[in-house]
């Protein structure tokens, strides 16, 4: 359902829908520092990750012309032959819309700047990308920095101001998507927006806490009564619902965990209800798992930072060779029990716990309530810090 919400804003079509309302939209455009000698206008209803080539054009003497009729309002991407992103975007909600493009003569692939006048949302859209963009700057770079910092295996006081600032601005940055979303001058600005925090937020580690399910529904309802007349977003809404709904049915989130008995280390068999009355994370990983190296790391950060505090980690690894595993324990700090059964794939853990890869994890709450699953970076740190203020 994550990744549904983060990129599935498909264009919703609807069989029977006249077409005779349709609106004529232009865009005469220039460019500049480039040598490319056709430009494609694509639609993307509803901010879709579907583009779709409505027209295209001959660049002459670094001007074009674009034109197509449209039903409603949608974003629409600029893109220059041979190129393979767009260049610039822009909303239909003005039936002519002047855009003057230049090209960085330092990399000719990527646009310097782009204007556009007469479509107020075009120019929402773009302060939305720019201003985003540069909170998203800030964001990564201190991500990084803090993930620098562990490799040196630096003091959890030394990181935790760091940690602090990453956690502020990704809320920060969270609450100005959400402001302008919510601002609603016009349904495909809101989806695009929408559409472009829930993608970004479901970025490993960025500091990002994803809209969840009842919030993108909540926002998009908004949406449909500010704009009752805009089909795909009616219609995107019943989908989503739907979608909801289905996968609703397949998360582990709300439902009692799964109790399973395997030996740890010593050959003693641990249980999984034996950890009642505390928060647990159960860690699905493997020796010969690089994802899973690399994100234990992050896993001991918080083992270490909340293990005085009602939460524990489970181990459970998929290894076959009792060595490796012994071996990549001790080598990775892993100070927390860990089990296997030494089946790999055959464990019956796979089937019950219903995983096709790892790393793979669910977090359990005292009672036995799964309350979280498929924690990575910092969404692990964001969702303990929220339990343990």
């Amino acid at each position: 359902m994550k990744q549904f919400i983060a990129i599935a804003f498909l264009a919703i079509i609807f069989a029977g829908c006249k077409q005779d309302h349709k609106k004529n939209f232009i865009i005469n455009g220039s460019v500049a520092n480039t040598q490319a000698k056709k430009v494609y206008l694509e639609e993307v209803p509803v901010a879709s990750m579907q583009p779709v080539i409505v027209d295209s054009a001959d660049i002459l003497t670094g001007k074009f012309t674009l034109k197509t009729e449209a039903l409603e309002d949608a974003v629409y991407n600029i893109r220059l032959d041979a190129l393979e992103f767009p260049v610039a975007s822009v909303i239909n909600d003005a039936p002519e819309v002047d855009l003057s493009i230049t090209m960085s003569t330092r990399n000719p692939q990527m646009p310097e700047k782009f204007e556009v006048k007469n479509s107020p949302a075009s120019q929402a859209m773009k302060d939305f990308m720019v201003a985003f963009n540069d909170k998203m700057i800030l964001l990564v770079n201190n991500t990084h920095k803090l993930d620098s910092l562990r490799t040196t295996k630096v003091a959890d006081s030394t990181l935790a101001p760091l940690m602090q600032t990453i956690k502020q601005d990704g809320v920060a940055l969270r609450e100005y998507a959400l402001g302008e979303i919510k601002k609603g001058i016009n349904p495909a600005l809101s989806m695009f927006e929408l559409g472009y925090y829930q993608s970004t937020a479901n970025g490993q580690g960025l500091g990002l806490e994803p809209l969840d399910n009842k919030q993108v529904v909540a926002l998009i309802d908004d949406v449909t009564k500010k704009f009752p007349n805009h089909i795909a977003v009616a219609g995107l809404k019943l989908n989503l619902q739907q979608e909801i709904k289905a996968a609703e049915d397949r998360t582990w989130v709300g439902k009692q965990a799964p109790d399973f008995t395997l030996p740890d280390v010593s050959g003693k068999p641990v249980a999984l209800n034996s950890f009642r009355g505390q928060y647990v994370l159960v860690d699905f990983w493997a020796s010969w798992c690089r994802p899973c190296r690399a994100e234990n790391p992050n896993v001991v950060a918080v083992f270490n930072k909340y293990k005085t505090k009602g939460f524990t980690v489970l181990g459970v690894s998929l290894d076959d060779d009792a060595n490796a595993w012994k071996n990549a324990i001790q080598n990775d700090k892993l100070a927390w029990t860990q089990v296997s059964d030494l089946k790999k794939w055959e464990s019956p853990v796979v089937p019950m716990y219903k995983f096709g890869g790892i790393p793979f994890n669910v977090l359990i709450d005292p009672q036995g309530k799964i309350i979280a699953e498929g924690l990575r970076g910092m969404d692990l740190e964001n969702k303990l810090t929220a339990i343990f203020p």
